[in-house]
């Protein structure tokens, strides 16, 4: 039906401005162990809600469909794409980003240190994504084979690197993971 054959009675069924929109809900979040209220319309993205109420960037929009891990953000300890999770869903569990996971206080996380030697990323767009997952991980399994990394990774794409040095970063966190006291594993884990 064109706009030009509606008729009046037509018109009527189309929304108005004011119900268009649903009404937005207060939403309690906790992320990077910090709580926060946010107001979002019951359809928002975490990923959106992440970046634009929290200004947390580092979480990146890729795909939008769940295909590219760009977006991956841990909420309990489970890696998850941001871009398929309604903000509300996410309301009451434990969020955590690139911003809470990259630093273990003032230094580099050892996934961290290890992916800026080793070269785990070139343009940088992906990366967050990848040591989210990555981190999940090594939360799980203290010498994973680099098969299992491979496997673990499957769900995030990077255009630019080839994976190598992706998988070569990965072994390398694993190995100073377990290098590390039993003291500093167990907080590392515990944070995550």
């Amino acid at each position: 039906m064109t706009s030009a054959s509606m008729t009046s009675s037509d018109e009527s069924a189309l929304p108005t401005s004011s119900d268009a929109r649903p009404e937005k809900r207060v939403l309690h979040l906790r992320v990077n162990g910090s709580d926060h209220v946010v107001a979002a319309r019951p359809y928002a993205l975490l990923l959106d809600v992440l970046r634009e109420d929290l200004a947390l960037v580092g979480t990146k929009r890729g795909c939008d469909m769940g295909t590219c891990g760009c977006c991956n953000v841990l909420i309990d300890g489970k890696s998850v794409m941001s871009c398929l999770v309604l903000a509300h869903e996410a309301s009451g569990k434990n969020i955590e980003t690139i911003e809470g996971l990259a630093f273990e206080g003032a230094e580099l996380h050892p996934l961290s240190a290890a992916w800026a030697e080793c070269g785990g990323s070139q343009c940088g767009f992906c990366t967050p994504g990848f040591i989210v997952t990555c981190h999940e991980l090594l939360a799980e399994e203290q010498a994973p084979s680099r098969q299992r990394i491979a496997e673990a990774i499957s769900g995030n794409v990077c255009r630019c690197t080839g994976y190598k040095k992706i998988l070569d970063a990965v072994e390398v966190a694993a190995a100073r993971m377990r290098a590390a006291p039993r003291h500093e594993t167990d907080a590392r884990s515990a944070a995550l």
